[in-house]
This record gives structure tokens, C-alpha cells and sequence, in this order.
């Protein structure tokens, strides 16, 4: 009897175990129907290979644009679009984050999962273990804010974070999705085009570039319109040598887009956004899966840029009123400093002039 769902049939090669094979002497089955190549499953994908960062970097349509592949890539990347679920979910990560010796509880079994299991946390907040499970499951969607902040608190969130949570609990009207046409004010794109000496863009609420002047795009190829901020970090390996610290970096982002998007798990383009990410680079699933938020601070940017050296640069996030979130991003440099020097002769190279 050949169990011919243990034989991998491939084009190149046949590998016969033969302590595998059991013959009976009166009859052998063979199923060569059992074996199944999928070519639907092989995704190859063109732009998989990354432009080098000395050249534009184009931010290349999504790599999982089969309905049914992106439907069964979906659940396996925690993609749950169903309404509710972005609070259980912020819950059932942020809980796994948290290990029992920090918050008191004694460790003495074994565990099959890191983190608080849901009857600890629901102890730690002083509710019933019943009432965290149809909030983890997205059965109850309005908690009271007594009840997110005592959550909160056994969470050991800080104040962004416990933002963002009674942000996630409670309704808000539905967001209008943004579909491939956005863009930036068109005043907005005067004006930045206007500063020859600063480095300026806009970005949209998935931190697509929808605009950006010469001396942006000078500094690096991913501040160009049309580029994917999210996408060019992780598959743009440029970029890792360009920012001096570019694991903070990744994990800004990622939070940052978190807060963006909020609990509007059902927009489709963030959706192909993280499908496409999480089977394309294995940094980015680890740190989307970890649900952290992150709200910009005013910490300085070093670039150790190809042409001019190293650059040291203020970074300030203007919010752009009238618009789903755009924001302004404009770059300076200290006053005086070799980096201000730098960025001048940076200047002169985007104009043409060296």
C-alpha cells in the first residue's frame, strides 16, 4: 500500500523513502491524483526584487492581488476585518506582552503561551473573567471608560497607549475609505515646492508620499510622490544604511501606523498593506503582531547620506486640516551646525547646480 499523499512529486527531482513504502502482497494502491501542484499557490513576484537606493525606489502594486490568496493570507497575519475586533485584538497582544513577575503573579506553571492568560488580566482589572472574554472576542463593544482604564492599568500601558485603547472601545462613525486618488492640498504642493533649502512632504494616512520637493527627494528616493514610506523601510535595503538607526526606525513606523489607521481594520488598502508586508518581510509581521502605538516625538534624524556625509536632522509632523490625516513633515537643521552645511550643499545638488 503506497500512501501517496507522503510522496512530493517535483519537477526536478523524485525522492522515494523506501522504508516509507509499504507493499501488500495482494494489492498496491497507487492515487496519482493525490498529488497536487497548486501553481496558484507559487507567488512569484517581479518586484520582489528591490531597486537599489541609488535609484527612484517605486512603490510596486501589491504583491497579493488574488482575492482568494489575500482571503486565506488574512487570517494566518491576524487580518481580522470583522467590526469590533480591533480592541480584542489590542488586548490579546498587549496581554501576551506582559509577563507575570511584573505584575506580581507568581510563574510556577508551566506556560504554553508568553504573556497573562485572560483570567489573570481580568483579576488584575477587577473584572470577571466571563465579561474580558466577550471583550477579547469582540462580543461587547462598549466597555466604560472606568473598566479600559482599570484594563489599562494591569496592562502597564502608558498614557498614548491607554489613548488609543478607549480610542479602540469606543464607536465612531464610518471613515471614508481612500481609494488610489489621493492627494495632497494643491497649495500644500506650492508651497513646499517653494522651499528650496528645507526638506518637505506630505504624507496620506498609510504613509504613502502624495507630495514632496527636490531637496526631500535628494535625501532619500523613498521621499518621492507616489512611494510607500511602510513599504520601502522594510523591502528597500537602502534604506537600512541611509538611517543610522534604522531598527527604531521600523518599529516608529509600524506604531505610527497603527495610530493612523485606528480601529478601521476594515479599510481595504490598509489591508493589502500588511497582507503584502507580513509574507514579504518577517521584521514587519513580528512588530505589526506586537500592536505597540507610537505618537512622534520631536528626536532628531541622522542620515549618513551617500553624497554629502552625515546629516542631523529636526524632524516636525504638521497635521494638515481639511484632510483624513495628511501630515506635513519638514526637516531642518541646527543653526551653524555641519549639518546645516550639509544640507545647503545638498540643496545646491538637487537644484543643478553641482
Amino acid at each position: 500500500m503506497t500512501d501517496a499523499s507522503s510522496v512530493v512529486t517535483d519537477a526536478s527531482s523524485v525522492m522515494t523513502d523506501a522504508t516509507s513504502v509499504v507493499t501488500d502482497a495482494t494489492s498496491v494502491v497507487t492515487d496519482a491524483t493525490s498529488v497536487v501542484t497548486d501553481d496558484s499557490s507559487v507567488m512569484t513576484d517581479a518586484s520582489s526584487d528591490v531597486t537599489d537606493h541609488a535609484t527612484r525606489v517605486t512603490d510596486e502594486p501589491s504583491v497579493v492581488t488574488d482575492e482568494a490568496t489575500r482571503a486565506r493570507l488574512q487570517p494566518d497575519y491576524h487580518l481580522d476585518m470583522r467590526p469590533g475586533t480591533a480592541l480584542g485584538q489590542y488586548l490579546r497582544a498587549r496581554r501576551g506582552l506582559v509577563r507575570p513577575e511584573e505584575v506580581g503573579l507568581m510563574n510556577a506553571r508551566r506556560r504554553r503561551v508568553p504573556g497573562l492568560r485572560r483570567e489573570e488580566l481580568a483579576t488584575l482589572a477587577g473584572i470577571s473573567s466571563d465579561y474580558y472574554l466577550r471583550l477579547e472576542q469582540g462580543r461587547d463593544h462598549h466597555p466604560s471608560a472606568q473598566v479600559i482604564e482599570a484594563l489599562a492599568r494591569a496592562l502597564r500601558l502608558d498614557e498614548h497607549a491607554t489613548t488609543y485603547l478607549h480610542s479602540l472601545s469606543q464607536p465612531t462613525a464610518v471613515r471614508r475609505h481612500l481609494g488610489e486618488g489621493e492627494r495632497a492640498p494643491a497649495s500644500i504642493e506650492r508651497l513646499i515646492a517653494s522651499w528650496t533649502t528645507t526638506p518637505a512632504w506630505v504624507h496620506g494616512r498609510h504613509m504613502d508620499t502624495l507630495a514632496a520637493n527636490a531637496l526631500a527627494s535628494a535625501l532619500s528616493p523613498i521621499f518621492t510622490t507616489g512611494v510607500n514610506l511602510v513599504r520601502a523601510i522594510f523591502l528597500d535595503p537602502g534604506v537600512r544604511t541611509l538611517w543610522r538607526d534604522w531598527a527604531s526606525l521600523a518599529e516608529a513606523v509600524v506604531a505610527r501606523l497603527r495610530v493612523l489607521v485606528g480601529g478601521d481594520l476594515d479599510d481595504p488598502r490598509l489591508g493589502e498593506l500588511v497582507a503584502e508586508l507580513s509574507v514579504r518581510s518577517d521584521e514587519f509581521r513580528r512588530l505589526w503582531e506586537r500592536q505597540d502605538i507610537q505618537v512622534p516625538t520631536a528626536r532628531p534624524t541622522i542620515f549618513d547620506h551617500p553624497l554629502v556625509g552625515t546629516l542631523e536632522l529636526q524632524p516636525e509632523r504638521l497635521a494638515i486640516l481639511g484632510t483624513e490625516g495628511q501630515l506635513l513633515i519638514v526637516c531642518h537643521a541646527e543653526p551653524g551646525s555641519p549639518s546645516e552645511q550639509r544640507l545647503v550643499q545638498l540643496a545646491r545638488i538637487a537644484a543643478g547646480n553641482l
